[in-house]
């Protein structure tokens, strides 16, 4: 088991750096679905790029998971993140599956192979018996996502300030 070095059909994982802020901040220009992220987005995109990639880093540090680079295999590319969150909520502990693609790489179904990839991943690791996603009610894109990563609606909450759907895996 190595978390942080994982392989789906058309990308790879690896563990983030800070080599990786500087092509992150592209993530938040020009990206219009930043409104599900629960984030500060006064901010400057460096600034966001830089705090976001430095939680993962202390995520490994403190509970060897968080988001992964993802890599298009056959450009190389950074294309965005994805992993496995450890999250509190309502009281409890969860596994999140969660990810976060530069807009340029949407909709080519990097998204349900990365919701997949950590899924896999977490099951056959023993990670968790369940595995959650937390979703803005109004982020459709992720909600399709989810449901292609045999998820259904468990719970609707508030989480970061939005209005949330908890999926969970369906029996």
């Amino acid at each position: 088991m190595n978390y942080f070095k994982q392989e789906s059909e058309r990308l790879t994982y690896r563990a983030l750096t800070e080599n990786d802020i500087d092509s992150w901040t592209e993530f938040f220009e020009n990206n219009d679905r930043l409104i599900f992220l629960g984030i500060d987005l006064t901010r400057d995109s460096k600034t966001i790029a830089t705090e976001w990639i430095m939680k993962q880093l202390e995520r490994y540090r403190n509970q060897g998971l968080g988001h992964l680079a993802v890599i298009e295999k056959s450009t190389g590319d950074f294309i965005g993140m994805g992993g496995i969150l450890p999250r509190e909520l309502n009281e409890k502990a969860e596994y999140e599956i969660a990810y976060s693609l530069k807009p340029k790489y949407w909709n080519k179904g990097y998204g349900t192979e990365v919701a997949r990839q950590m899924k896999y991943f977490g099951q056959q690791n023993k990670i968790a018996t369940s595995f959650i996603s937390i979703i803005d009610k109004n982020n459709f894109a992720s909600i399709n996502v989810a449901k292609k990563n045999n998820m259904i609606v468990v719970a609707e909450t508030e989480f970061l300030g939005m209005n949330v759907y908890i999926y969970g895996d369906a029996k």
